[in-house]
């Protein structure tokens, strides 16, 4: 069994994953999937990663995060575009 992962949601980072058609559901599944690290970079201070992963319904999702307080914070996620949806694929041994 994998471990349950602790994730900080707010009226901010669920608002803006609404606006990419994201539910923190789907992140949930993202996580539990384990998705590929694509970058990490500073921004004003904070540690930003950035993964490509699944949902367990197979939508491949790109999700901007950072760890506050030993917690993922999902800043933000969006459907993947073509050529990362085909990385993840071929990371996978599907195509």
């Amino acid at each position: 069994m994998k471990p349950e992962i602790a994730f900080e949601w707010d009226d901010d980072n669920t608002a803006h994953l609404r606006l990419h058609r994201v539910s923190p559901r789907e992140i949930d599944e993202l996580f539990g999937n384990e998705p590929l690290d694509l970058e990490y970079d500073i921004e004003a201070g904070e540690e930003r990663y950035k993964s490509l992963g699944a949902t367990s319904q197979g939508r491949i999702l790109i999700v901007v995060w950072t760890v506050r307080g030993g917690r993922i914070r999902p800043v933000t996620a969006y459907a993947a575009p073509k050529r990362y949806r085909v990385l993840f694929l071929k990371s996978r041994g599907t195509q």
